[in-house]
């Protein structure tokens, strides 16, 4: 059929469509036929054959037309189209999550939202064009985990599915089944379904001829039912006072003329600007929690939808209850519906609450499910998954990373810090290349895993870094020259936030050709402040620490209320022999500020290369507010700190709860409240002291010490100087040193001591020494971490490149799991727990990568009651090693009492055996000899005069009368002594 002969029958149907509409307006007696009538109507020209009905609206056949055209019956259709299935949540069978980078999808011409989209989600990709690409890109390209499975697939082409949504974790899943392919292509047709070109198929929907006549709706007599009451309470009523405005014109001005003219809007400064309102869908404002106290009201209900918040917006809404009067209620009661309603339902009321005496109703038992050993994922999934991996060839190529820290508050943020693998001598004969190689710090995103999100630049490479736990936006790090830096990345934290990689941010108003080359490249962040030379560390900064933000020391040590709760205090340490205290928030007041602030520049910028002026008052001239130095308590050197732990918690506020009044006074205070408020200086008397914080810690040293020290300092008996007072114990169990210290996250008394050989666990009320140790390992140690979610697990690295995981449940002499992650040495892990389906450990080396491992099911889920079996393990080990140090003094004191018997048997001792009182009356006489020397020496220099009464002395007589014993008297017969005064 040509086009021409199309459109003349085109036209021809749309005549006898209004015809048919026209006749059927009129006619005076239409034919009803119901609609569950198998019946149909009689014929009509150019209508559907008559096995077929099509049911037509109120409002007429309008958007429905069923002509014949030369024979053939064509599709039914619709002006609304039918809802969408709703997608299986289920990943179908042979199919694997696969995420593809930016770079991977260019190359297959898949890009996300442009080659694929939500409603254009298939693509396919030959075998052999992947094939291609494992070969040229091998372990980069994204197809390398799946490298089996596809040489392994039969057909010659693979089938991609773009998940948009992430549903199945990843931005695609991929087929690798012909059969799952072909459903996926074509999906099977639903019954009901029409089929174009066929006519009178089974299932299909009959027309139906039935004409539908408009009946108006009739008037009803009003009836109340109590909304008037709620329609006035909701309706709005002026309760203030309207404002009145006078104004007035001078006299002469009344009745002047006046002129119009037109004038172009831009000619005028005062011109009108329309300036429209829109929503700002990238809004994010950081707001402290409030509790606001509201009327009090009977009961309250908090319910929850599953629709996806993606704009929140502060909001708040207030009402109170409506109750019946006295009046209503005894009213209600008496009516005969009441009674009825209660004995209907009294019966299921008694056996709800027998059930409830019967079985606990608020038990779960999702949280049980899957715990025994037979079930899924027991003993088949128990090991690492390599999840992804992170090394960028130019900045952490053949460095080391030193320090691993995820980001508090955004999912899918890891940072890690690199410095040269250079010793001390290397590195002043390599002083130049050292110099000239940039010191930074990596910010990853897994959504961009070529690509770091950040670069935070840094005087001098290093070492311990920690995010701020108040702002995250915050980040302190320790140099290897022992500086304390800061950086502010707030300016950056949008980036960070974007969830398909900030790298992708292109703006579709840029005309091609004039892109901006610099707008894909990492912007790097300059520290907008850096302690002083003289005042910092001597050596490189291996530990830090913010303090909590509950929680502020003074110049003293004492711990104290922090009233604005922000972190403001960092703890490091150093192999220097000493631990400092630094204070973030400046030491004078506002007014100060400003007057030794320095003038701004004729631009009026205040920092020509970007830097924030967060901490603009500590660069360069940053001091430490406290100073904690180790000593031994026997002469030979001190102790030289790595590692440390304080027992005080992030979010545990129990302290506040117990705080007193009239703490130390603290006159040199710095400004109280966060880092941008701006108040007077605080003072020490207005905080209050908080008791419960312990000021004792753990300290590990380098050369395998474990000390306990209090960082309160305290005047010294000797030279009346205040100092930090000598350690309370330390003990010498590792033979290296000591790479962690970390406390458990169940139990705040319990850490974990790694270092050397072997690793330690201690417990804070133990003195003796650890309560277990495990035994020499072949391969040094290199750090350890607890397992967030499970109280009896924790890794270990070692120097291999491997990883232990100890189960204290499970075996207490090796580990259950080792396994290999890197073939270099490992440097340092970091669990961390994304959510509750899914944990990762981060494990970086010395070759500069960082491996991303994914924590198995048995590994992550802890088992029925596992914290009271880890308590219960711990009190026994702590039962354990009292009874061994019991044992030891039994052996100590039998041991004494042996070598004394055999010195007597040899003749070198006296038989007779001193008592306790006749020890203590020699020390006596040796007391009062000296007393006299010292009074004779005094009278011959004419210090003292011969008047002044000479000191008591002790008499035999008097001593023999006090004893009463002959034993005293044998014992004074037979050790003669000097100085007696006869009587």
């Amino acid at each position: 059929m040509s086009d021409t002969e199309g459109k003349e029958v085109s036209d021809k149907e749309k005549e006898h469509s209004e015809e048919k509409e026209m006749d059927t307006a009129k006619s005076p007696k239409p034919r009803k036929t119901p609609p569950s009538s198998g019946k149909s109507s009689p014929k009509k020209p150019g209508s559907a054959k008559s096995g077929t009905m099509t049911p037509k609206s109120p409002a007429g056949s309008r958007g429905r037309a069923t002509p014949k055209s030369k024979g053939k019956r064509e599709e039914i259709k619709m002006e609304t189209p039918a809802p969408e299935e709703e997608e299986d949540a289920t990943l179908p069978d042979h199919c694997e999550p696969i995420f593809l980078s930016s770079k991977t999808q260019t190359i297959f011409s898949c890009v996300c939202d442009s080659d694929v989209t939500k409603e254009n989600r298939f693509k396919i990709i030959p075998k052999a064009a992947i094939l291609e690409d494992l070969h040229n890109r091998a372990g980069v390209c994204d197809f390398h985990p799946i490298k089996n499975k596809i040489i392994e697939y039969p057909g010659e082409e693979f089938l991609l599915v773009y998940d948009r949504d992430f549903k199945f974790g990843q931005n695609f899943y991929i087929c690798f089944s012909e059969e799952t392919k072909e459903k996926l292509l074509h999906p099977p047709k639903k019954e009901g379904e029409v089929v174009e070109g066929e006519g009178g198929v089974p299932g299909e929907e009959a027309e139906d001829t039935t004409v539908y006549k408009y009946v108006p709706p009739q008037s009803k007599e009003w009836v109340s039912h109590g909304s008037e009451k709620e329609i006035k309470e909701e309706s709005v009523v002026e309760m203030r006072r309207r404002l009145k405005v006078s104004v007035r014109r001078k006299r002469k001005l009344f009745g002047a003329p006046c002129k119009f003219t037109d004038r172009n809007v831009g000619d005028a400064k005062d011109g009108y600007v329309e300036c429209t309102s829109y929503k700002d869908k990238t809004f994010d404002l950081q707001k402290i929690e409030l509790d606001k106290g509201i009327q009090a009201i009977p009961w309250f209900m908090d319910s929850g939808t599953q629709t996806e918040w993606k704009y929140p917006r502060n909001a708040n809404t207030q009402y109170y209850p409506r109750e019946f009067s006295q009046h209503e209620q005894q009213e209600i009661l008496k009516k005969k519906q009441t009674g009825t309603f209660m004995d209907g339902v009294c019966p299921r009321f008694q056996l709800a609450l027998q059930q409830n005496e019967i079985m606990d109703v608020f038990f779960n038992d999702w949280l049980n499910l899957g715990e025994a050993d037979n079930t899924f994922g027991s003993k088949a999934d128990n090991h690492l998954k390599e999840y992804q991996s992170f090394a960028d060839l130019q900045f952490s190529k053949e460095k080391k990373i030193t320090d691993i820290q995820w980001h508090p508050t955004i999912k899918g943020i890891v940072a890690v810090s690199v410095a040269e693998k250079l010793t001390f001598d290397e590195r002043i004969d390599n002083a130049s290349k050292v110099i000239m190689t940039p010191s930074l710090i990596l910010i990853w995103s897994f959504t961009d895993p070529i690509n770091p999100q950040l670069f935070l630049e840094a005087p001098d490479d290093i070492h311990s870094f920690q995010f701020c736990p108040s702002n995250p936006n915050i980040i302190a790090g320790g140099c290897q020259n022992g500086q304390l830096v800061l950086w502010d990345i707030s300016a950056h934290a949008d980036r960070l936030k974007q969830p398909r990689g900030g790298n992708r941010n292109k703006r579709a108003t840029v005309l091609p050709g004039f892109e901006d080359p610099n707008a894909l490249k990492t912007p790097i962040v300059r520290y907008c402040a850096v302690s002083s030379i003289e005042n910092s560390h001597h050596a490189p900064i291996t530990d830090i620490m913010w303090l909590p933000d509950h929680v502020e020391i003074n110049r003293m040590g004492v711990p104290q209320e922090n009233k604005g709760f922000e972190s403001c205090q960092i703890f490091t340490c150093a192999t220097d022999n000493c631990i400092l205290v630094w204070d973030t928030r400046p030491t004078k007041g506002p007014q100060q500020q400003q007057q030794g602030a320095k003038p701004k520049d004729k631009d009026g910028t205040k920092n020509p290369i970007g830097v924030p002026d967060t901490f603009k008052h500590l660069d360069l001239t940053w001091k430490p507010m406290l100073k904690v130095h180790l000593h031994k308590s026997e002469p030979g050197g001190d102790h030289a700190p790595t590692k440390f732990s304080i027992a005080e918690k992030q979010g545990d506020r129990g302290a506040l709860s117990k705080a007193t009044d009239g703490g130390v006074p603290d006159k040199e205070a710095s400004v109280t409240g966060g880092y941008f408020q701006s108040g007077k200086p605080g003072s020490g008397r207005e905080k209050r002291t908080l008791q419960t914080v312990k000021t004792h810690f753990f300290v590990g040293t380098e050369d395998g010490e474990v000390v306990y020290v209090d960082w309160m300092p305290q005047k010294d008996q000797d030279t009346g100087k205040i100092q930090t007072p000598k350690p309370d114990f330390y003990h010498t169990m590792h033979d290296g040193p000591i790479m962690t210290v970390q406390r458990s996250p169940f139990f705040m008394d319990i850490l974990l001591v790694v270092g050397g050989w072997n690793f330690t666990i201690w417990k804070e009320a133990v003195v003796s020494g650890p309560i277990l140790q495990s035994a020499p390992n072949p391969i040094r140690m290199t750090s350890g971490f607890w397992s967030p979610s499970r109280p009896g697990v924790f890794y270990i690295s070692k120097v291999d490149g491997s990883v232990d995981v100890w189960d204290l449940l499970d075996k207490t002499h090796e580990p259950s799991i080792t396994q290999s992650v890197s073939p270099s040495a490992i440097t340092k892990i970091y669990p961390h727990a994304v959510s509750h389906k899914q944990h990762l450990l981060a494990v970086g080396d010395s070759s500069g990568t960082l491996h991303i491992l994914e924590i198995p099911w048995s590994l992550r889920l802890p088992a029925p009651n596992e914290v009271t079996g880890v308590a219960n393990y711990f009190e026994r080990e702590v039962k354990r090693r009292g009874f061994v140090v019991q044992r030891w003094d039994f052996r100590e004191h039998e041991k004494r009492e042996l070598e004394a018997e055999a010195k007597k048997k040899a003749g070198i001792a006296p038989n007779v055996l001193l008592t306790d009182e006749e020890i203590e009356y020699r020390l006596k006489l040796e007391y009062q000899t000296y007393m006299e020397a010292e009074g004779n020496f005094l009278r011959e220099l004419g210090i003292t005069k011969e008047e002044e009464p000479l000191p008591q002395t002790y008499s035999v007589t008097q001593f023999l009368s006090d004893t009463g014993t002959q034993r005293h008297r044998n014992s004074v017969s037979r050790y003669p002594v000097t100085g007696f005064i006869s009587d």
